[in-house]
């Protein structure tokens, strides 16, 4: 299978943040992994190091596969504004990050399994794409038959994330893509600029 499914606190460690939420291991061993941990003496990471290290954080954050990332990439390339910028905003018009946004699902993971097993419509029609790109205007919400599912009640309890480019009606378990998020909005702790010089090698 091409998608991580390995131990998520070990990528977390790798790049030195918490990237899919907070985790009490990651804070027990807030250094990278390896048989001699934080006492490793390690060589000064090389310029191409650490834009990869950007790329591949980038990566693990929002779930997404290499070539999924530089059709991502190539679109926001010629697309109107600043390449990394438009980079993070396409990828947070992902439909499943945007059901994880909308707290419908507690990580982008559950998020995605939620699209693909068709719990997840957009515009009243069910959608099953994860990586389907929304626009502005869009709605997203849970499926009549699912909105009795234990997991979704369970992450909509406990929903504490809200960004301003999206609005949650929680009567009718539906939220909208109001805008295209500005970089400031984007919680994300990624460093876009290393990507873009990555990529114009």
């Amino acid at each position: 299978m091409a998608r991580y499914t390995g131990p998520r606190t070990k990528i977390a460690r790798k790049f030195g943040d918490p990237i899919y939420g907070a985790d009490k291991y990651f804070e027990k061993k807030n250094y990278p992994p390896g048989f001699h941990g934080a006492s490793k003496k390690r060589r000064k990471t090389s310029e191409y190091g650490l834009q990869l290290k950007e790329k591949q954080k980038a990566k693990y954050t929002y779930g997404v596969l290499e070539k999924q990332f530089a059709n991502l990439f190539n679109k926001a390339q010629s697309s109107k504004g600043v390449t990394g910028e438009v980079l993070l905003q396409l990828l947070e018009s992902r439909l499943d990050n945007m059901v994880y946004r909308l707290g419908i699902a507690p990580s982008r993971a559950a998020a995605r399994q939620l699209v693909t097993h068709r719990h997840i419509t957009v515009n009243n029609e069910v959608l099953s794409i994860p990586s389907a790109l929304l626009k502005p205007g869009d709605v997203v919400g849970v499926r009549e038959k699912s909105k009795s599912l234990e997991a979704i009640s369970n992450s909509l309890e406990s929903r504490k994330v809200n960004v301003a480019w999206l609005e949650w009606d929680s009567s009718l378990m539906a939220g909208k893509f109001v805008s295209v998020p500005q970089r400031d909005d984007i919680p994300e702790n990624i460093k876009e600029q290393l990507i873009v010089e990555l990529y114009s090698k």
